[in-house]
């Protein structure tokens, strides 16, 4: 039996196998247009420009698109056979792709070892080469090639030389620029270097910065070899010091960190220098002038990640180019904007829950103490499956549209005066109090009322009519007309009572739950998202459940016999002493299963909206809108887009790039003039 499976595993392994060999052939055989001895054939140009879309310009440099196929062309005869092109496919499958694609752009012979003449080759190739030659007869290359240069480096050995290569081109360089042996180089030679050998470790902010932190140095206007050597050792460990940051604050990611707290725990964790720490507060003072690190500025500074990529997005707008140019008209654009999207973040959320609303309610209107009729619901699931026995499924759904036309505006509101306190209270680095957090809510919560308390009146009067036999048809518009413009806000303390608290508790709930349930990166999935919004409204919606039914008793039409209340102490007085304490609850568990799951989808929403139609108003960026980097193997969002682009080939243009953006070797894109 056992051998029978293991056969069928097989096959279907096999199967699996020969589909994808033969999805390959098809599409190699697309893109190649060379022919000999009756088997087809990629040129460089096939692979490079038309398969992978690299050096599309007319002005190509060919030298480089000849170099980049050879690293698929292993018997180097100058095409690309199908099964080199399904080789080179199963090695971008790898965990170390990245370093064996580099060993076979140098590995120029095919023969599985690199060279020096092969080494040599293709680096005076380089864009760095041409900046700043670098030494072929010192005493690096001889410690790796050997005294006579014919030591031929293994991949191993190789991976490891490719590592120490720039550091050591970046010491030649400041050997070359201190040709008087001083042990320093001017502030000016020390940008030079940086942008010419290091460009690939520099952001913007530390590229604008690089004279300044040098001047910053210990040798004013002059740069020593130890403080040189300290700053591009900080730059090649920024994820060490991101670690060593969550260490010091316990993974909160706003709490503000000294100098010497960032030391202690650079000492408990790693080998970072004492100079390393100081340069680091350098950069940042020159970009915030706090004397403290929050993890922000360690965003600014780290350097790209090869597979470091911003999440997919339909839509990417720069409405200002820098910060300095809000105005008053980009912030108004900027709460419209936020609007539009709770809008539908909050149409979407309310129609998600609408039926445990539904059933919330008639739970609630359901009078105990009262001295006529009977109980109508055992409990809310009894109310619901008596709700679809006598009024159809769609019973559920009584009373959604008006709903629907006031909480789009309802939470929209909601969320635009949240975000928009929140940015008040924010500091420059990003950090914001809990105290402010809580007044953001609170705000939040106060301004949707205007909104919600003729909404909600409406929609309770229309959610309980099914439990009144009666021919005349209850339609939105005939309560709208009986209730008048002031008999619309008809409960509106007692909304205040709810919605205020709700939000003040809600909001920080949801921003904290969301910075647990982010990955190392700081990056919230979808899920998380999801779970952050469920989880915060829990104790938001529970807690508030008191005000919520002394509204719900204000708004609904009390039938004949029942208890009528002319206020909000006097609904509670009479609840109390009618019903008992117990009363005061009645609903909760209907209004948290309603409350919570509306909220994480509202807000997943929202922020989902936000990522897929970026907007930059140069204020703070919308929460989920930072770049995502994979822990582990590669993004969603890199893999190639082009169906072409099948397995190991949705990498290949990261891996290609990465070549650039991780060690630095850049080849020329264009040809240059004679």
């Amino acid at each position: 039996m056992e051998s029978s499976q293991h056969s069928s595993v097989s096959e279907s392994a096999g199967y699996l196998k020969r589909a994808k060999t033969d999805r390959l052939r098809d599409i190699f055989n697309k893109y190649a247009t060379k022919e000999k001895n009756g088997e087809k054939y990629m040129t460089p140009a096939d692979f490079v420009q038309k398969y992978l879309g690299l050096y599309s310009d007319a002005n190509f440099n060919s030298d480089s698109v000849k170099l980049l196929a050879g690293i698929v062309d292993t018997s180097k005869d100058g095409l690309i056979s199908f099964p080199e092109f399904q080789a080179f496919e199963g090695l971008l499958c790898v965990p170390d792709a990245l370093y064996k694609t580099a060993f076979q752009l140098f590995d120029t012979n095919g023969n599985g070892v690199v060279h020096f003449d092969e080494f040599s080759e293709v680096m005076k190739k380089t864009v760095l080469h041409n900046k700043i030659p670098f030494d072929m007869n010192g005493g690096f290359v001889k410690l790796y090639f050997g005294k006579d240069k014919k030591r031929a480096i293994s991949y191993g050995e190789f991976s490891q030389f490719l590592h120490d290569f720039h550091e050591e081109y970046a010491m030649e360089a400041f050997r070359r620029y201190d040709q008087v042996g001083t042990g320093f180089i001017s502030a000016l030679d020390f940008q030079d270097i940086m942008i010419s050998i290091k460009s690939h470790l520099l952001t913007n902010e530390v590229k604008a910065n690089l004279v300044a932190a040098a001047s910053g140095g210990q040798g004013g206007k002059w740069v020593s070899f130890p403080y040189f050597m300290a700053f591009n050792s900080l730059l090649n460990n920024m994820e060490l010091i991101k670690r060593i940051y969550l260490n010091a604050t316990n993974g909160n990611r706003n709490q503000e960190v000294t100098k010497e707290e960032f030391l202690h725990s650079a000492q408990m964790m790693s080998q970072i220098t004492p100079l390393e720490v100081d340069i680091l507060f350098l950069l940042c003072d020159l970009l915030h002038q706090t004397g403290r690190i929050v993890y922000n500025d360690l965003q600014a500074i780290a350097p790209e990640q090869y597979f470091k990529q911003i999440t997919k997005r339909l839509a990417e707008i720069k409405a200002v180019s820098s910060p300095e140019e809000r105005g008053l008209l980009i912030q108004i654009l900027e709460s419209a904007y936020r609007f539009t999207l709770g809008s539908i973040g909050g149409a979407v959320g309310a129609t998600a829950v609408y039926p445990i609303d539904l059933v919330k309610t008639r739970m609630q209107n359901q009078r105990t103490g009262s001295f006529i009729g009977e109980l109508m619901y055992r409990n809310s699931f009894d109310c619901c499956k008596k709700v679809i026995r006598h009024e159809g499924f769609f019973g559920l759904y009584r009373g959604l549209v008006p709903q629907l036309m006031g909480v789009a505006p309802e939470k929209a509101i909601k969320l635009t005066v949240n975000d928009f306190v929140r940015d008040k209270f924010m500091d420059k680095n990003g950090n914001l109090p809990l105290y402010g957090e809580i007044i953001s809510g609170a705000c939040a919560g106060g301004s949707q009322v205007i909104f919600t308390n003729p909404l909600e009146i409406v929609k309770i009067r229309l959610q309980v009519a099914g439990e009144i036999a009666s021919g005349t048809k209850i339609s939105a518009l005939n309560v709208v007309k009986e209730l008048g413009l002031f008999g619309m806000y008809k409960g509106a303390k007692a909304c205040f009572l709810r919605d205020v608290p709700f939000s003040a508790i809600y909001f920080p709930a949801y921003a904290h739950t969301k910075v647990k349930l982010a990955d190392e990166n700081g990056y919230n999935s979808p899920l998380t998202l999801l779970f952050a919004g469920a989880i915060a409204g829990v104790p938001a919606a529970s807690l508030v459940t008191p005000a919520d039914v002394i509204k719900t008793r204000l708004q609904v039409v009390a039938r004949a016999g029942q208890t009528t209340y002319t206020g909000v102490l006097d609904a509670a007085k009479k609840i109390y002493k009618e019903e008992g304490l117990r009363a005061f609850w009645k609903g909760a568990t209907a209004r948290v299963f309603r409350s919570s799951p509306q909220f994480g989808v509202t807000l997943l929403t929202y922020e989902i909206l936000q990522r897929l139609f970026f907007i930059d108003f140069g204020g703070t960026r919308p929460s989920g809108s930072e770049l995502n980097v994979p822990s582990t193997g590669v993004a969603e969002e890199m893999k190639s887009t082009n169906p072409d682009h099948i397995g190991g080939y949705q990498v290949a243009l990261p891996i290609f790039a990465g070549i650039e953006s991780k060690f630095g070797l850049c080849l020329p894109k264009f040809q240059v003039a004679s």
